[in-house]
């Protein structure tokens, strides 16, 4: 599961999270195994075109010589005496070269599928590293406001736990009124179970990061963290949203494919009511001392009809153009709910781009009262009660902003995967984590231009192949 790795050997930032995410992560490895399955049947397929060669050896053996004679038809009298004409050993060798034209005209529509069924894979493919690099964006800023305020805890809890210890001491002298002394303690108390439940949140962040990056469970790293949020802007105008998604999503380019499939199981429906016209020649071989020509060659032509299939065309036709008209409605289907995700994302992504806003002044407001309590606090303990819940309610705060940053570039990354963007290019440097980190962040940069720029730079994005689009395609192509 962890073999083969590089070694983490610094801080690790977004682009080289994602790239470890990439290269290493279990299901997108699993999706390029699958890949590679597919193009072994491709191959196998494409093998099933060749005609049929056929090598034939044997030997055989009698303990009597194959003699027989012969006896007239009307007289019933033997009119020759027994003969044989073969020998008790005999030795054959045929090598035969046979071509149907129906098998080898199935055979080809088939390896249209397998070759269309792999580009199919490869869509689903794109389809699990979009969806993971959302996936990684959102755990790794949460991760990184784990890293920030997990060191600040364990001093606020010892500062609570010292508060109530002196609270309890107190209590005992009966130097303060009882119901204040409790109530003093049960504020203090609570502040203590919010930290508790801000430090089981913070636990399971880097773990979630670590298993999208595949790396060993338990082990510590650190991010990249930064101080400044960089805000995704997004400008590009709707319609060209539309087509661009329309255009490049994977399940609708998969939905192509499908389309396609269907076409080419109609014609494979379609071959299999034609005769089956079968070409062969062969070389052949018998030690058989009584013939004159031990050796010689032979060809010859067959033609076969199932004729009940004829009784059945019409069944048949009409279930491959069923199979075609769903395949369409599919596409239509899953047209209309791009376009509706497309709509709902960018709603999305200003809605987390207005609330982050709003978290982000409502954390300055936060620091500014921690700092402020913390310059005029006194030495009783109302006070350091004060300062507890203050500097709690600060770290509370800052830690709904990293929050609402991590869901705000989850919702940056499910714009970018709604329009179908990759995250990395389709020609690469190298596979290993540099490169891969350097592609990211040139192909992130590329489509935060296109989004800037709207309408004219979208252009540069390549289409995925539309219905029309794939039909022109070559078999075993895909448009990126």
């Amino acid at each position: 599961m962890f073999a083969d790795q590089q070694p983490v050997t610094g801080p690790i930032t977004l682009d080289e999270a994602m790239a470890r995410a990439i290269r290493y992560n279990l299901d997108h490895r699993l999706k390029m195994m699958e890949e590679a399955l597919a193009q072994r049947q491709l191959d196998l397929s494409n093998f099933d075109l060749l005609p049929k060669l056929t090598a034939a050896a044997g030997y055989t053996n009698r303990n009597h010589d194959l003699a027989s004679s012969s006896e007239g038809f009307y007289t019933r009298e033997q009119s020759l005496v027994p003969s044989f004409s073969t020998d008790k050993n005999a030795r054959t060798a045929d090598l035969n070269l046979s071509w149907n034209i129906l098998d080898f005209g199935v055979s080809y529509f088939e390896a249209k599928e397998q070759a269309d069924h792999l580009l199919v894979l490869e869509q689903r493919r794109r389809k699990v590293v979009q969806l993971m690099m959302q996936q990684v964006r959102e755990a790794y800023w949460q991760a990184v406001g784990a890293q920030r305020l997990r060191d600040r805890i364990g001093p606020l809890l010892a500062e609570a736990q010292s508060a109530l210890d002196d609270s309890r001491a107190t209590q005992a002298q009966g130097l303060r009124s009882p119901v204040e002394t409790l109530n003093y303690q049960r504020s203090l108390l609570d502040l203590m179970r919010q930290l508790e439940a801000v430090r089981d949140q913070l636990e399971v962040a880097k773990p979630r990061l670590a298993s999208l990056m595949n790396l060993e469970p338990g082990r510590d790293f650190s991010l990249a963290a930064t101080d400044t949020f960089r805000v995704p802007n997004f400008d590009m105008a709707m319609p060209a949203m539309e087509d661009m998604a329309l255009q490049r999503r994977p399940e609708l380019v998969e939905a192509s494919y499908n389309e396609r499939i269907s076409v080419n199981e109609t014609h494979k429906a379609i071959a299999k009511l034609l005769p089956g016209i079968e070409l062969s020649v062969g070389a052949h071989y018998d030690s058989n001392s009584f013939l004159v020509y031990n050796a010689w060659r032979s060809a010859g032509i067959s033609v076969s009809w199932n004729l009940l299939n004829l009784l059945n065309a019409g069944n048949i036709r009409g279930t491959a153009q069923a199979q075609l008209d769903v395949a369409k409605m599919q596409r239509m289907a899953l047209s209309m709910a791009v376009l509706t995700q497309v709509h709902v994302a960018r709603s999305e992504l200003g809605a987390k781009t207005r609330q982050f806003d709003l978290f982000k002044r409502l954390n300055d407001v936060d620091q500014q009262i921690l700092e402020q309590t913390h310059n005029a606090t006194v030495t009783n303990a109302k006070g350091k009660l004060e300062e507890i819940r203050v500097a709690t309610a600060a770290m509370m705060s800052e830690l709904r902003l990293y929050q609402s940053y991590g869901e705000l570039e989850s919702a940056y990354g499910q714009m970018l995967a709604t329009l179908g963007l990759d995250p990395v290019p389709a020609k690469l440097n190298g596979n290993d984590i540099a490169s891969l980190t350097q592609s990211i962040g040139e192909e992130q940069k590329r489509w935060d231009d296109i989004a800037v720029h709207g309408v004219q730079a979208a252009a540069l994005a390549q289409p995925g192949p539309t219905i029309a689009a794939a039909a022109a395609l070559p078999t075993g192509a895909v448009q990126k």
